[in-house]
C-alpha cells in the first residue's frame, strides 16, 4: 500500500487535500485524524508536521510527501523535487527595521534570526558574508523587539505581517518557493503506485493551467484561426452543416483564454464557448 505524508494543518494541508481528491484519491479528513485509508486505490495518507515530512519520506518509513521547498532544502534529507505542486507560493527573504534603510551587502557583523539556518547559512557563505545565525522556531518577527537580532530571515507571502511589525524586505529573496511533491520508492510495487499518483496529480495540474476552447467559423478561416488555437499537437476540426463551415475545438492557455476569443470573434467565429478541465493528460 502507498504511504504519503500530507501537512497537519494550515492553507498548504487544505490546498494538498482539494488537489489529492480532485485526483480521485478518498481523502476527507473529518476531524484531527493522523492517517486516512483510501482503501480503493490502495493508499494511506498520514497527517504530519511539515518539519517532519522529509525525515519520514528520506528514511523509507514514507513513500511521497507534500512538502514547501524550503522545508525540503532546509531539511537536507536527499531528497529530490519530483513536481512543483502550483501553491503555498513565499519566498524566504531578509527583513529589518524600515528606518534603519539596510541593504544586503550591509549584513556582516549582525545577527539574523530566522527558522532556515540551512538555507541562510548558504546564501551568506554564497555571497561573503559573515553574520550571526540565530536560530528559532516560528514567529521571528519579534526577536527583533527583544534584541535577540537585528535583522531576520523568514517565508514572505502578502508583506502584510512585516509591515504590522515595522520591517521591509531587504533584497532579493534567498528562495522562491512553493509546494512541491517529493519521495523515495524502496520497492516495485511502491514505485508503480507513486508513478500512476504522479500522473494523476500532473493530470489535475494540467487541467488547471489549460481550458477547452470550441467555436464554429467559415472554413476560409481555417488556417487563421488554427495560428490563434494550435492545440496541443493541432486542433480538432469537423463539418457542419452549415455549407463552408467548419467545428474546431483546442486546448488553449487559461490565461490566454479571453484574449483567445477576442481574435475569434475579429475572425468571424461564432459560438465561442471556454470550458474548465478537470483532468487530463497531454
Amino acid at each position: 500500500m502507498l504511504q504519503i505524508a500530507l501537512p497537519n494543518k494550515g492553507a498548504l494541508a487544505t490546498d494538498a487535500v482539494e488537489l489529492i481528491r480532485a485526483a480521485g484519491y478518498k481523502c476527507r479528513r473529518s476531524g484531527r485524524e493522523l492517517r486516512i485509508r483510501d482503501t480503493d486505490n490502495q493508499v494511506l495518507f498520514y497527517f504530519l508536521r511539515p518539519r517532519d515530512i522529509a525525515t519520514y519520506v528520506s528514511n523509507g518509513v514514507l513513500d511521497l510527501g507534500i512538502i514547501g521547498r524550503d522545508f525540503l532544502i532546509e531539511q537536507q534529507a536527499g531528497l529530490e523535487e519530483i513536481l512543483p505542486l502550483g501553491f503555498g507560493a513565499a519566498r524566504l527573504c531578509y527583513a529589518g527595521p524600515r528606518d534603519r534603510n539596510l541593504t544586503s551587502d550591509q549584513f556582516d557583523g549582525l545577527r539574523i534570526a530566522t527558522s532556515f539556518s540551512h538555507l541562510v547559512s548558504a546564501d551568506l557563505k554564497k555571497r561573503k558574508i559573515q553574520a550571526e545565525i540565530v536560530p528559532l522556531d516560528g514567529a521571528v518577527e519579534v526577536s527583533i523587539q527583544l534584541g535577540v537580532a537585528d535583522i531576520i530571515a523568514d517565508l514572505v507571502q502578502t508583506g502584510r505581517t512585516l509591515e504590522d511589525t515595522g520591517l521591509s524586505v531587504i533584497g532579493e529573496p534567498i528562495l522562491r518557493t512553493e509546494a512541491v511533491l517529493t519521495g523515495r520508492t524502496e520497492t516495485v510495487e511502491a514505485k508503480s503506485a507513486a508513478d500512476l499518483f504522479v500522473r494523476r496529480i500532473h493530470g489535475i495540474l494540467l487541467a488547471r493551467t489549460y481550458v477547452m476552447i470550441e467555436y464554429g467559423c467559415p472554413r476560409s478561416s481555417l488556417e487563421r484561426v488554427c495560428e490563434i488555437t494550435p492545440g496541443i499537437e493541432s486542433p480538432t476540426i469537423a463539418p457542419l452543416s452549415k455549407p463552408d463551415w467548419i467545428a474546431v475545438k483546442a486546448l488553449a492557455k487559461r490565461e490566454e483564454a479571453n484574449q483567445i476569443m477576442d481574435d475569434l470573434e475579429r475572425l468571424g467565429a461564432t459560438g465561442i464557448v471556454i470550458t474548465d478541465i478537470r483532468t487530463c493528460r497531454i
